[in-house]
């Protein structure tokens, strides 16, 4: 059974947008994803509608067994609460609390979430569990958002740009990270211009005027450090 399966999806907007149009694509579990597109094609509207944060118009959104495109309000808050963890490119992490702290505040939301200071280690920042935001590093700010993310022990991570604000050799550390996660059967979706990671990808989808221009499986996905950024 497949972990994402759209079928049909189209989005439209109030303004007379149309930003998706039929766009049908399936998703293994545990895959590891890139999603390319020109900008306006589409991509971070696919990325809301997977997250629950925004409905489709019409077309099925089905995630595991779930058809989230029929959910309510109350349910899509439920999924994204519990199902589903989104990683940023910039961090969105709270500024006025110490590294462990923002990851804890998962706690509010879900009842399945893992132990802080075992995911803070999972992720290498252990260390600097005491410290604000504004004492890290991009990339250490980036390890505290897929803390958090992770943390509430999802089934699809979501990533938008995550390397977009950081160095070359930061970007191989995160994307390692990410990696990390599809190997442990979370579905990992990366949304981002640099065309590299379609080398380390299990799975390649191109978006263009609202519809999948290929949707390609990698048999043999090169590894991180194979690849020269």
């Amino acid at each position: 059974m497949s972990m994402i399966e759209m079928k049909d999806v189209v989005k439209k907007y109030d303004n007379g947008t149309t930003a998706l149009r039929g766009v049908s694509i399936r998703i293994e579990p545990g895959e590891f994803a890139y999603i390319v597109g020109p900008s306006g094609a589409g991509k971070s509207t696919l990325l809301n509608l997977l997250g629950g944060m925004d409905k489709a118009t019409s077309g099925s959104i089905i995630i595991g067994e779930d058809n989230i495109a029929k959910f309510n309000d109350n349910e899509l808050t439920r999924y994204r609460a519990h199902d589903v963890g989104f990683i940023f490119q910039f961090y969105n992490i709270m500024p006025t609390l110490t590294v462990e702290e923002n990851v804890n505040l998962i706690k509010d939301v879900t009842n399945t979430s893992k132990d802080a200071k075992e995911v803070l280690k999972s992720v290498g920042i252990s260390r600097h569990a005491d410290k604000f935001p504004q004492e890290l590093s991009g990339g250490e700010q980036q390890r505290v958002s897929i803390a958090r993310a992770i943390m509430k022990n999802p089934k699809v991570l979501l990533c938008d740009e995550p390397t977009g604000a950081l160095d070359s050799k930061t970007s191989v550390e995160i994307l390692k990270l990410l990696r990390e996660q599809s190997d442990q059967d979370t579905t990992v979706i990366i949304v981002t211009h640099n065309a590299l990671i379609a080398n380390i990808a299990n799975r390649v989808i191109k978006i263009k005027n609202g519809k999948v221009e290929s949707n390609e499986f990698n048999k043999h996905p090169m590894k991180i450090d194979e690849v020269k950024w």
